[in-house]
């Protein structure tokens, strides 16, 4: 699997950088228009919390974008967080590729 050593951009950072920041959105005022507490969306902006299909969705439609989106930026951060934690590279390591000719 190719993929760039830099780590790529969180939920987290973009939903703050490149969304709230230029809105001038506040974590309330987002919660409010997302339709969910608060301390979700404070999760989401701390980066601990992951973006599942329904938190995409509703992203997507308040924010005027995909669920796509905010599910690639997810996909992106968990792929590059697996190759590059010990733990899980030995259980990919050990995984052995079937033999396409049996």
């Amino acid at each position: 699997m190719l993929m760039t050593k830099r780590k790529p951009a969180t939920v987290a950072e973009i939903l703050v950088e490149e969304f709230m920041q230029p809105l001038g959105l506040t974590q309330t005022a987002l919660a409010a228009a997302m339709g969910v507490q608060r301390k979700h969306v404070n999760e989401l902006c701390n980066g601990k919390r992951n973006v599942t299909a329904a938190t995409a969705l509703i992203l997507a439609r308040v924010f005027g974008n995909s669920a796509e989106f905010w599910l690639n930026v997810q996909r992106r951060t968990d792929l590059w967080n697996a190759l590059h934690s010990p733990r899980d590279r030995k259980r990919i390591d050990r995984a052995k590729p079937l033999n396409s000719a049996a």
